[in-house]
């Protein structure tokens, strides 16, 4: 399956590097503004969903009734917060073997693009210094459908300038397996099997994949 690809799309979050934990700090901090507890557990139904849809399930989990402008406010304190901790960000925190394996593909004449939901993912890359390494960089700020909606994947395959079909999809949320499978590309899951049980295969980290 991966000797084949002609092209390699990938999530953002939790496949190169861990920002999750700067997402969850940052809605936790929203959470208690607003006068509620909200818990890893809670977090998990974010993984992979847009910023918009990720603020309807916070309010969902503290009943909290709220305006549209009063929503795009909530949103923006968010961002900003979440932005003061990506700020930080350097080489040292990419996902072990992530950056190896993008320059393996690289060496091999894989093109490579990146499919994520983040509207900060060009900011994440240029601090973690691989921006070089992606051919395409498909984001938020690109497509309007959160995955699984295919949209990312389709765009980032069409960015690359190849078939869907083609290409690979390296997800670690259920709902990124599920948009990298209805693009029609193969999936491979990082993370846990139970969870990822669309994926194709179920890797721990791309650090597995050095060693192939």
């Amino acid at each position: 399956m991966l000797s084949g690809m002609k092209g390699a799309i990938f999530d953002l979050d939790g496949v190169i590097v861990d920002t999750a934990k700067y997402h969850y700090l940052a809605w936790r901090s929203l959470a208690e503004r607003l006068g509620f507890e909200f818990t890893e557990a809670h977090n998990e139904r974010l993984k992979g969903v847009s910023r918009v849809e990720s603020l309807r399930i916070l309010l969902e989990v503290g009943g909290v009734e709220a305006t549209e402008e009063e929503r795009l406010e909530m949103a923006d304190t968010k961002n900003k917060e979440y932005i003061n901790y990506i700020s930080q960000l350097d080489p040292s925190e990419i996902l072990p073997g992530a950056k190896e394996y993008l320059e393996l593909l690289r060496s091999q004449g894989v093109k490579i693009a990146l499919g994520s939901a983040s509207k900060n993912a060009e900011f994440i890359l240029s601090r973690l210094s691989i921006t070089d390494l992606f051919d395409a960089v498909i984001d938020g700020t690109k497509v309007s459908k959160a995955k699984p909606d295919p949209e990312v994947f389709l765009a980032a395959s069409a960015a690359l300038q190849l078939n869907p079909l083609d290409c690979v999809v390296f997800e670690d949320a259920e709902a990124g397996v599920q948009a990298g499978k209805a693009a029609g590309s193969k999936v491979v899951g990082i993370g846990s099997p139970d969870i990822l049980k669309e994926a194709d295969i179920v890797i721990a980290g791309l650090y597995e994949l050095l060693a192939q």
